[in-house]
């Protein structure tokens, strides 16, 4: 089935905050989004700031293979599937869990433990989740 056709919005905002947006979906997609666990939220907040700040890279992100039909879900409403949300769990887990041990002193690792806890209650308790017959 092909996916509908997209028509991006016109980008909001004034000239000199649409670069700021840019720099955070670039942020979100190339850096974050690659290096931290967690891919398809860090694939729906890069979709977020392209929005704001350039359509053609929003048509771009949301023309991709997978990546384009998990965001296109969420801003459905329909959340993220069991499959999306149970691999950003389990990277975000794997992160912390792997991570925690090289950080200096016990305040930072109790920190970084909540914070991989928190990332991954977030998922699991506050996006909808729906069954995807393709497995995604």
């Amino acid at each position: 089935m092909t996916p509908p056709a997209f028509s991006p919005a016109p980008a909001a905002g004034p000239p000199w905050v649409r670069p700021l947006w840019g720099g955070q979906g670039l942020c979100g997609l190339g850096t974050v989004g690659l290096l931290l666990p967690g891919g398809p939220v860090w694939f729906v907040l890069a979709a977020g700031a392209f929005a704001k700040s350039d359509p053609r890279r929003e048509a771009w992100l949301l023309s991709r293979p997978g990546v384009g039909q998990l965001v296109r879900d969420y801003r459905a409403g329909r959340g993220m599937s069991q499959r999306a949300k149970r691999m950003a769990c389990l990277w975000i887990a794997l992160a912390a869990g792997l991570s925690v041990g090289r950080l200096p002193g016990p305040a930072a690792q109790v920190g970084w433990g909540l914070a991989g806890a928190q990332g991954i209650g977030l998922i699991a308790w506050r996006v909808p989740t729906f069954r995807d017959p393709a497995g995604r």
